[in-house]
């Protein structure tokens, strides 16, 4: 193995570990030692790959954004159904996602949204970018859906996509505080009527 790819290979193991171990326990209460013993790498070799945790973490979000938009973009294509069945079918992955059960299954962004932006500046431009993307994928593929038919023509694709957006982070979040699924399910229904096909009597203004 030359050495560029053993560079990459630990960079993305100690990316791959912490995330795993975050997910469960947040940010700020895992520190690099526990990171470290985990991945089997040696303290001295982690500031090699990143100047510092905060610095870590940035890559970190910027690793989970970059794979999670490669899913988004694959799920809403245009091959993969009409736009209205592709954006209900990724919703409905948030539902089955965040089935209740005794361990927490939020995603990375949800899991550290609230906790690290009013402590690093560079993680929540990192979040507020990697949203925003994914975002902007949503309205893309609502306006597709206008275009060929499958949702209203009235709906305004980057405010719907937003206030989706919005409904589904909230309901993710109370999902953890009342370790109950009943956020998802109410959230998912209120996006099959925000997401009105034409041939609703909702869609006649």
């Amino acid at each position: 193995m030359s050495r560029a790819n053993h560079t990459a290979d630990t960079r993305e193991h100690l990316l791959a570990t912490g995330e795993e171990i975050i997910l469960g326990k947040g940010f700020a209460a895992v520190g690099l030692a526990e990171i470290l013993s985990t991945a089997g790498v040696p303290k001295g070799s982690f500031y090699h790959y990143f100047p510092s945790k905060e610095g870590y973490g940035v890559e970190m979000l910027r690793r989970y954004f970059l794979s999670y938009d490669e899913r988004l973009v694959a799920l809403l294509r245009p091959e993969s159904g009409n736009a209205r069945d592709c954006l209900i079918r990724y919703f409905q992955g948030w539902l089955d996602t965040h089935r209740c059960t005794e361990q927490s299954h939020t995603c990375l962004a949800v899991k550290l949204a609230a906790e690290v932006s009013d402590l690093s500046e560079p993680m929540r431009e990192m979040l507020a970018e990697g949203m925003g993307r994914l975002i902007s994928r949503l309205a893309d593929a609502i306006r597709r859906g206008q275009a060929e038919g499958s949702l209203c023509t009235y709906l305004e694709p980057d405010e719907l996509a937003a206030s989706l957006y919005s409904l589904w982070v909230g309901s993710a979040l109370l999902y953890k505080v009342q370790r109950s699924d009943q956020p998802m399910h109410n959230a998912y229904r209120l996006t099959e009527t925000m997401l009105p096909r034409p041939d609703k009597a909702s869609c006649k203004r």
